[in-house]
């Protein structure tokens, strides 16, 4: 992925291709303004915010249950990120990172999703504000991966290697912590902040051009 530039003026972003519509989630043609400052996409995506004026995309958040301390920490650090960037997490809805990073995203603000496997939406984390019953068992780990955006992934296990499959396959952008199954086609990244870094990058970067 090239590295294209991104500028603010006030809460408008601008990019190569002209004026960022942020609830089409297009470029329209219009010239930059003199003064406007270089951001990054992550930085763009936090001006957004504030207005009210963005789609609150998905950005899914996959990983085990059966989390390890550290990749909790990660899942909760990058929910509450996402929810910096006036970003919505969907994930899985039930316990271990998916529930982290619901708690993350939460209590920063942020709307969470869980499509829960189950057919009782009470199924899903306490920290899901959307909870949708998919009644699907695993097979809703292809709804998460054709829903987002971008996908980042924490830790592996079965499930979690499905989902980074789907996410390829329907060629989404797949961030990989540490740990995150090794499959050709995903980007490894350092550590939450990377991850979300990326995603933003990532986000901008699928923007079409009007």
């Amino acid at each position: 992925m090239d590295k294209p530039e991104y500028f603010a003026a006030g809460d408008t972003i601008f990019g190569t291709h002209g004026q960022l519509d942020p609830w089409s989630w297009v470029w329209r043609p219009s010239p930059r303004p003199n003064g406007a400052r270089a951001v990054s996409a992550r930085a763009a995506l936090m001006l957004l915010k504030p207005a009210g004026t963005a789609r609150k995309l998905p950005i899914g958040l996959i990983g085990p249950r059966e989390a390890t301390p550290e990749e909790l920490v990660a899942a909760q650090a990058i929910g509450a990120g996402l929810a910096d960037m006036g970003l919505t997490l969907i994930c899985g809805g039930k316990s271990g990172v998916m529930e982290a990073g619901a708690k993350g995203c939460l209590e920063a603000g942020g709307l969470t999703i869980g499509l829960v496997p189950d057919h009782d939406w009470r199924a899903a984390n306490p920290f899901i504000a959307l909870p949708i019953a998919t009644g699907l068992s695993e097979a809703r780990n292809m709804i998460i991966a054709k829903s987002c955006e971008v996908l980042i992934a924490i830790g592996g296990s079965y499930g979690t290697i499905t989902e980074v499959a789907y996410g390829l396959h329907f060629s989404k952008p797949v961030l990989g912590l540490p740990g995150a199954p090794e499959v050709a086609g995903l980007e490894t990244v350092d550590g939450p902040e990377a991850a979300l870094s990326r995603a933003a990058d990532h986000l901008l970067y699928r923007v079409q051009v009007s």
